[in-house]
């Protein structure tokens, strides 16, 4: 794939996410944030029970590549079992946006596997009882503080 087609993809995905939107239910919600970029994702898993394959969403907001790096990633991830996700690496997701753009953004680029891996581990050592459920509006809300207290930082 060319630098081109990278770009087409990332675009496609920000603009056109997939596995988009909160998970009803969900067996757990974990969100992550990137504050030198003001991005915020949370993701949604929910699992069979019986080391079958996992349903994942997630929403957010932030810079292009966090976003449609989500997306992709959710599309990579969603149907595999947790074993599956506890063994993969973000090597193919870094590949598939290119190496010039995973190595300049990769905070950006990896913080929604990185969430759904957390979240995976969590319901693996089922640490988390029950979901923390995240309303848009209090995602919009955790937003805001995030950029207000980024105010007068440079990065």
């Amino acid at each position: 794939m060319d630098r081109q087609e990278r770009i087409d993809l990332i675009i496609d995905h920000y603009e056109n996410p997939r596995h988009f939107g909160p998970l009803q239910p969900a067996d757990v919600v974990h969100s992550g944030n990137n504050p030198a970029c003001g991005d915020l994702v949370t993701v949604y898993v929910r699992a069979d029970g019986n080391g079958g394959p996992v349903a994942l969403a997630f929403q957010g907001q932030g810079c292009t590549i966090s976003q449609a790096a989500a997306s992709m990633a959710m599309e990579m991830l969603h149907g595999l079992t947790l074993a599956q996700i506890d063994a993969a690496t973000a090597e193919s997701l870094l590949e598939r946006l290119g190496p010039d753009i995973a190595a300049a953004r990769q905070r950006c680029a990896t913080l929604a596997f990185d969430a759904v891996k957390h979240a995976c581990q969590a319901l693996n050592d089922r640490s988390i009882v029950s979901p923390r459920l995240v309303h848009a509006d209090q995602l919009a809300d955790f937003a805001m503080e995030v950029r207000d207290g980024m105010a007068g930082v440079n990065v």
